[in-house]
């Protein structure tokens, strides 16, 4: 059982530390335990940064192989969580430099998959369901449009709700710096999103 008195953050990250010291023994299943614990973090992270599903599941993929092979190296000097985002910054930056050389056509999710949580139907009229949506797509567009890092830097803070700190980390950037990040992507959007918000 937890002690009551150790924030969940904190116990949460402990166990992270308790189940790498395992892996770095050859302990597959402790390794499978770290991939059910964050597996949504890193593929929600990659699916927003690349702003399309065809490459989201080899790079998170690819994350975890990491974790696996630098299990013995690693070393607890932040939080288990910023080392793994840190990889995966890494990771999505290079798909994305490679993305510019070699341009694709996105997959376009399958509408019949019901991944996203839709509004209650029964409270919302079909036109509001239908702005609400477009308004939702040309959210994530204008995200995609941003530059990289500041995107990421926006996708941590407002989809992982991580602390500016937090952010600075995995970034590897000062917190003011962070936060003239932040201020300059949210300043973009607003224009690029003028027109919906006037609405």
């Amino acid at each position: 059982m937890a002690d009551p008195k150790v924030p969940a953050s904190s116990a949460d990250d402990a166990e992270d530390i308790r189940l790498m010291r395992m892996v770095a023994r050859g302990d597959t299943a402790a390794f499978e335990t770290l991939i059910e614990r964050h597996q949504a973090l890193i593929a929600g992270t990659v699916a927003r940064m690349l702003g399309s599903n065809c490459d989201v599941e080899d790079i998170a993929q690819q994350v975890f192989i990491r974790v696996w092979k630098s299990a013995g190296r690693y070393v607890a000097r932040a939080k288990f969580t910023t080392w793994l985002l840190k990889i995966t910054r890494n990771l999505v930056f290079n798909e994305m430099r490679r993305a510019k050389r070699h341009p694709h056509v996105p997959v376009q999710i399958d509408p019949e998959l019901d991944e996203l949580p839709l509004k209650d139907e029964a409270t919302a009229t079909p036109d509001a369901t239908l702005l609400q949506e477009e308004l939702q797509r040309n959210i994530e567009k204008a995200i995609t449009q941003l530059p990289d890092t500041q995107r990421m830097a926006l996708i941590l803070r407002r989809y992982e709700e991580l602390s500016y700190e937090e952010i600075a980390e995995v970034l590897e950037l000062s917190v003011p710096a962070v936060k003239s990040l932040l201020f300059r992507a949210r300043t973009e959007l607003r224009e690029r999103l003028r027109n919906y918000l006037q609405e």
